[in-house]
């Protein structure tokens, strides 16, 4: 038996022909979706990158115990249980994070492995004298610089990919294919062939910008902003181009790896997965990017598509409700093996045969900011009931970051807690959690949405008992997670009293009285002239500020009475607390 994972980053389900999109041009997708099964209710479970593909490991939920991780000590990995019994497994990928501290336990759970280098900043080329980039933004300092140099050694990276084939998402697809080239006739393997692309930079080849209506590809330089829209109609179709053209060439690379299921009959004896780990936001809702804003459709509702041989289906969708942690349950029980116990997940090939449900809800989400949960139809997004971080843990023996370990004053308020039903009679450290993204994560408050009635998700719904209904669920699906204990405060479970929907004014007392749309800009305004030591300015909007103000008003003091050089800043801190609805 065989079975392949052909997985990228950032792939938007809503661009693809194969799920009724013309927006760009994807004819292997489509051809993808008549040799497979499309799932058509797939989502996310873990936000962002190793968070989903610590997933694809364990089967189970990371985020409500943990941010961006390593594989733990304690965790069962699909790859190495595979390993373990004798299926050789082999790792091909572009995707950095792998090789950085915060991901660097995973690529050793393989056979064998294969490190494409030179993606999105990667480290990969040595060059003393770097070239100079401009970047500006209201982001914490430690961010922006951390952009910067991956901007800067992304610059240096593309010098030596001159020409398509020296392109990482070719590399990484030809090494791919290379593995099944050599073993397509032997038995009992695995391949996680992993592509970070779509992901930014949209570095592509002049021949699919051109396809786009794009001459000088230096009109973008492939960055798009994780920011609320500013741009113009015409600057915003420029960089939705690029991801096109970068999407039509994963297409193009698509392709080759579906020849060679037909070159080597694959289809007869060999799984195949296509997948992602999230979406991408390119202006819907406002919005670029993901992580800072509520994890909308575009980001959370993903393109899966599945070809079992014992099963068929070719060129079928499915309604069913599935997620990512039933990816590694699935490809256990298509190998005859059984899952671990601590694995949530649940095999789909009941259904891939039939569309027999496998579960009746999904919870997905970052940590620490909204748990969201969906029966298929209805997605509720529960914020925290309070404001900032100062109760909110993360659990690990493995304290690393995205980039970096964890610092001693970090780990300084560490203690020991006793462990969960998952990490096999360990204690874990205990550590405050120190986050950009979760510390004011309350701001968008409780929503709900009828995706089916309202598939965009542009208008709010406001059924009490349809949210009720979703709030017990998510209820329950936390105590069989074995979720810490501060969720059920920071969230308003049992027995705290909060609304279902909405924010809760009880948050901000003193501003109960504004809107909601700039409740949270007032304060956040209120805050950061505070801080910045502008005390006249803040007393000065203590005395105008109306009940009755817009955001213009607030836009329009800021203007006449924050010094210059400080608009971009507090306009991007007042844009993420305002961007409600």
């Amino acid at each position: 038996m065989k079975a392949i994972m052909l997985m990228f980053d950032s792939l938007n389900k809503h661009m693809l022909s194969a799920y009724g999109s013309d927006a760009a041009i994807t004819p292997n997708f489509q051809r993808l979706k008549e040799k497979t099964v499309r799932f058509n209710h797939f989502y996310v479970g873990s936000m962002p990158c190793m968070p989903a593909r610590r997933e694809l490991h364990t089967g189970r939920y990371n985020f409500l115990h943990r941010s961006w991780s390593p594989l733990e000590p304690f965790d069962d990995s699909m790859p190495e249980i595979l390993k373990k019994h004798g299926i050789h497994t082999h790792l091909v990928t572009d995707h950095k994070h792998y090789w950085r501290d915060g991901g660097a336990t995973y690529h050793s759970r393989y056979t064998t492995y294969e490190f494409i280098r030179g993606q999105e900043g990667d480290a990969w080329k040595g060059v003393v004298d770097k070239p100079q980039y401009q970047y500006e933004s209201g982001e914490p300092e430690e961010i922006k610089q951390r952009r910067i140099t991956s901007r800067t050694q992304h610059q240096i990276n593309v010098r030596f990919m001159a020409n398509e084939e020296d392109h990482h998402l070719a590399r990484t697809i030809n090494s791919g294919l290379e593995f099944i080239s050599t073993n397509h006739a032997a038995d009992n393997w695995f391949l996680q062939l992993e592509c970070f692309d779509p992901h930014e930079p949209f570095f592509v080849p002049e021949k699919y910008l051109r396809m786009y209506g794009i001459e000088d590809p230096s009109v973008f330089d492939g960055w798009p902003p994780y920011y609320f829209v500013t741009e113009s109609e015409e600057r915003q179709s420029i960089i939705r181009k690029y991801y096109k053209a970068l999407l039509t060439m994963v297409d193009e690379y698509v392709g080759k790896v579906l020849d060679h299921m037909d070159h080597y009959d694959l289809w007869k004896d060999t799984l195949l997965i296509v997948n992602t780990d999230h979406g991408f936001l390119l202006g819907e809702h406002e919005w670029w990017g993901k992580n800072i804003m509520p994890l909308y459709n575009e980001v959370a509702n993903i393109p899966f598509f599945i070809w079992h041989p014992q099963c068929g289906g070719a060129g079928e969708s499915r309604q069913a409700l599935a997620q990512t942690i039933d990816i590694p349950a699935t490809i256990l029980d298509y190998f005859g093996l059984d899952k671990p116990a601590d694995m949530q997940g649940h095999s789909l090939k009941p259904a891939i045969v039939d569309d027999t449900p496998v579960r009746d809800f999904a919870l997905f989400g970052y940590h620490g900011c909204h748990v969201n949960i969906t029966d298929g139809r209805y997605v509720y997004m529960r914020s925290p009931v309070v404001k900032g971080i100062d109760h909110l843990f993360e659990y690990t023996l493995m304290p690393t970051r995205i980039n970096r370990r964890f610092t001693p004053k970090e780990l300084q308020g560490m203690t020991l807690h006793p462990g969960f039903t998952f990490t096999k009679g360990c204690q874990v450290m205990k550590i405050p959690a120190e986050s950009v993204m979760t510390r004011d994560a309350d701001r968008f408050g409780h929503r709900l949405y009828d995706v089916i009635k309202d598939p965009h998700q542009e208008q709010l719904c406001q059924d009490i008992n349809i949210a009720g209904r979703l709030f017990t669920a998510m209820e329950r699906e936390l105590l069989a997670a074995d979720a810490p204990d501060e969720l059920w405060s920071r969230y308003g479970f049992s027995g705290h009293r909060s609304p279902l929907l909405g924010c809760d004014p009880g948050l901000l007392p003193e501003y109960s009285r504004y809107s909601p749309k700039i409740r949270y800009g007032m304060v956040c305004l209120h805050q950061y002239l505070e801080s910045h030591e502008l005390p006249l300015v803040a007393q000065k909007l203590k005395q105008q500020a109306q009940a009755d103000w817009h955001r213009e008003n607030l836009w329009q003091f800021v203007l006449d009475e924050v010094p210059a050089e400080q608009h971009q800043s507090v306009f991007y801190k007042m844009a993420l607390e305002m961007r409600l609805n």
